[in-house]
């Protein structure tokens, strides 16, 4: 610290400062603040500090603040905005990571802090730690369940990949489809590890997923989302929330083959179907040509010897059925002969049989009597009936009219009859006068009727200005409304 040294020039024995102040350095306060910086940044250089983050908070201009904390310290850190998408990883609290940096100080708050520039997972044991707590919160979401599978195409027209450009991934998934069986493939390089990845991949199956194909480029019928094998921090991109999302999101059937066979990531929970290679995922996502024709030949032989063995069986029964059928040409001459017999006889038979129905009809005909001499008795019973019955009537009718003749020569009947419908029609009388509307007007009331003859009965129904008819006892007289209260019930005319 002796370059930033400054003495006093004034100061001495006898200067008023004190009997000290020649032998006591001075400094102002950015001196003391640029040394310790200085200090800092010579003896530490970049540094390597592993701890959990706390309080981070993310600022609007872009900068990243944040705490490293363990069991004995605490330590303030920093990234700023260049830095930010160089990191390797996305910070959050409770995280425990290796930030590699340099230790500066901030003058103005009289504290140090770390500028971080990058950043990676401090041992698998924390990865571990972050990629189940993924597990678990996906989980309670639904995206693993197998409901949400979807079924692969059998024989798929494209197929989409997602890998890197370079390495034997792409080359191993190419060779495979055209050993197989030769489909379209569309491929979408991405970066498979390192900072940018997760996002890469994740914009990869969302883009394809967006194609209609309705243009130039097909939609895939199944998509493929692949890489090689590698540490746990080379997988992590297929551990990243963004593109399980996207995945699970994905309406194209989905096989994940990412790294090697004992190597398992999140992205094979969401997938519909999980590879364990890449040359795997491929095999799934085609058949086997060879195998195909080969199972389509052994089916036809197979059908054509179905076939064979059926018509055989078919002929053979068909030969036993005929052998045992009788010889239709004889049938046929003995049923003609038996027929043309049968006619003949009836030609003979029929003129005998009428002739013998015609003698007996005769023969009946004359043992019946005379129909004179059967109607005869019942014509003389019917004329004694009547007889009877038209003298029944002339006496009937004689003490009919005699019965009239008694009744016309008493008048009190009719007098007391007429008595009677009197009193009913004078009682009939007194009650239609009772419910006579103009015995109502006698007692002073009045009819109130509009100009069409309708009844008018509430106030409510009279505005100002109408015309009205008002009946008396005595006769009509024609008014006009000036005004109507209806709340009151007055009527002013």
């Amino acid at each position: 610290m002796d370059e930033t040294l400054r003495t006093s020039g004034g100061a001495g024995p006898g200067s008023g400062s004190g009997p000290m102040a020649g032998n006591v350095p001075e400094y102002s306060v950015s001196e003391i603040s640029g040394a310790i910086r200085r200090t800092l940044e010579g003896n530490f250089g970049r540094v390597r500090v592993r701890g959990e983050i706390t309080e981070f908070k993310r600022y609007p201009s872009g900068h990243l603040y944040f705490s490293l904390k363990d069991e004995g310290g605490k330590i303030a850190g920093v990234v700023w905005r260049g830095s930010v998408s160089r990191l390797g990883l996305a910070p959050e609290n409770g995280l425990e990571i290796i930030a590699t940096g340099k230790v500066s100080s901030y003058g103005e708050r009289s504290s140090y802090q770390l500028i971080v520039e990058r950043m990676e997972y401090a041992g698998e044991g924390a990865l571990l730690a972050r990629i189940e707590r993924l597990r678990l919160k996906l989980a309670a979401e639904g995206l693993f369940d197998a409901a949400r599978k979807r079924a692969l195409p059998f024989l798929p027209d494209v197929i989409g990949i997602v890998t890197s450009a370079q390495g034997a991934v792409l080359h191993d998934i190419r060779t495979t489809v055209a050993r197989r069986f030769p489909r379209r493939l569309l491929v979408w390089p991405v970066a498979v590890q390192g900072e940018g990845a997760a996002g890469q991949v994740a914009a990869a199956i969302a883009g394809f997923d967006a194609i209609d194909g309705r243009g130039a480029v097909p939609r895939p019928d199944v998509l493929i989302v692949a890489r090689g094998g590698g540490s746990l921090e080379d997988l992590m991109a297929f551990n990243d929330e963004a593109v399980l999302r996207a995945v699970d999101a994905c309406r194209i059937p989905l096989i994940s083959a990412v790294g090697h066979e004992t190597d398992t990531t999140l992205i094979d929970f969401v997938s519909d179907r999980r590879a364990p290679t890449p040359t795997a995922a491929a095999e799934m996502a085609v058949p086997a040509r060879a195998e195909l024709v080969a199972d389509l030949a052994h089916r036809a032989a197979r059908l054509t010897s179905g076939l064979a063995r059926l018509t055989q069986t078919a002929r053979l029964r068909l030969d036993r059925t005929a052998a045992r059928m009788p010889d239709l040409p004889s049938l046929l001459a003995t049923a003609r002969m038996r027929v043309d017999d049968r006619g003949e006889r009836l030609d003979r038979a029929l003129p005998g049989l009428i002739e013998r129905r015609r003698a007996a009809l005769l023969a009946t005909g004359r043992m019946m009597p005379s129909p004179l001499l059967l109607t005869g008795p019942g014509r003389a019973r019917l004329d004694l009936v009547a007889s009877h019955l038209l003298s029944g009537l002339r006496q009937a009718l004689r003490d009919r009219r005699a019965r009239t003749d008694r009744a016309r020569l008493s008048p009190a009947p009719l007098a007391a009859m007429v008595r009677e419908r009197r009193a009913h029609l004078n009682g009939l009388a007194g009650r239609l006068e009772s419910l006579s509307p103009m015995a109502v007007l006698e007692r002073g009331y009045v009819l109130v009727r509009d100009p069409s003859g309708v009844a008018v009965t509430r106030a409510a129904d009279v505005r100002p200005g109408s015309r009205l008819e008002l009946t008396f006892a005595d006769g009509v007289t024609e008014v006009r409304a000036v005004r109507a209260d209806s709340s009151q019930g007055q009527l002013d005319l």
